[in-house]
């Protein structure tokens, strides 16, 4: 994503435009950008994305569970059908999962059905740090984790998804760090 925004823009976003802007940084979930666009403004971008992280974090377990469930299936039949947020096709495409053999596409299918009958959710990782090897490796091991500390690994995931989204959608000062 081509960052348009500087933080100065951001701390001076009207709510409805922040909310517009950055509804997408947890999938499905906007009413998580309303909460941190009343805490501007903000001194670092870093600042700016660990407010929702801070926000998941402080949500009741259901929302937290709800959240998780927003999130798409990895190669799944939504991503396949281009049924996903544009922040989720782009991501899954960012780790190859758009690109799949039949065997492989058959594999995420397997893993994702044993991880939903294990957990009642979707498995979550941040795919721009991962390839499509280290995934289905993770999400294998991970069938091993108990629910609750596969419910902590999944929102420590969609906190590391959320800061890379903010960080996509702030541009950098000119010395190449956040501004």
């Amino acid at each position: 994503m081509n960052a348009s925004l500087t933080l100065a823009d951001v701390n001076a976003l009207p709510l409805p435009e922040f909310v517009q802007r950055f509804g997408g940084v947890l999938e499905h979930s906007p009413r998580y950008a309303e909460r941190v666009g009343r805490e501007r403004p903000f001194t670092r971008v870093e600042e700016l994305a660990a407010a929702f992280t801070a926000a998941v974090l402080s949500d009741t377990p259901e929302q937290q569970l709800a959240l998780i469930r927003a999130h798409p299936d990895l190669a799944g039949k939504a991503a396949l059908a281009g049924e996903v947020t544009a922040e989720s096709a782009s991501e899954q495409a960012s780790a190859g999962l758009d690109r799949l053999t039949p065997e492989e596409y058959a594999e995420f299918h397997r893993v994702n059905g044993a991880y939903h009958a294990k957990f009642d959710m979707p498995y979550i990782v941040c795919v721009r740090e991962n390839t499509k090897g280290s995934i289905l490796s993770g999400a294998r091991t991970r069938l091993d984790n108990t629910p609750e500390a596969e419910r902590e690994t999944a929102l420590r995931e969609i906190g590391k998804i959320a800061r890379l989204r903010v960080l996509d959608l702030v541009r950098q000062d000119a010395g190449g760090t956040p501004a």
